[in-house]
């Protein structure tokens, strides 16, 4: 990530009263949730937290030369963390919940961008 920008992102959330951390996102291809051994084993080699997107669409933007920063809207717990099944229809309410404080967030952090 480009520190500038992380550093407005943290300024961003900081000013809408958001508690931000930072931490390790380890990308995996998908399109499937990983198994409780795969989350073990993320989790040996230093991964907080795992997702499909991101990392992939870090390295097509640096390849355009873009600038970038990264936000990420933790959803769920993974597999082998928490009882029960994981079900995507629990992770879209998840990220509905949050999605009007995220796009306030992205707002903030374009304005002061820009």
């Amino acid at each position: 990530w480009t520190p500038e920008i992380q550093t407005v992102i943290k300024e961003s959330g900081a000013n809408l009263g958001l508690t931000m951390k930072t931490g390790v996102y380890f990308g995996v291809m998908g399109p499937c949730y990983e198994t409780p051994a795969e989350i073990k084993m993320f989790h040996a080699l230093g991964a907080d937290m795992v997702g499909m997107s991101t990392v992939s669409e870090a390295i097509a933007a640096r390849h355009c030369g873009l600038r970038l920063g990264g936000i990420s809207c933790i959803t769920n717990m993974a597999a082998g963390l928490h009882d029960g099944e994981l079900d995507h229809s629990d992770i879209k309410e998840e990220a509905n919940k949050i999605k009007e404080t995220f796009t306030k967030l992205l707002a903030s952090t374009v304005k002061k961008l820009s």
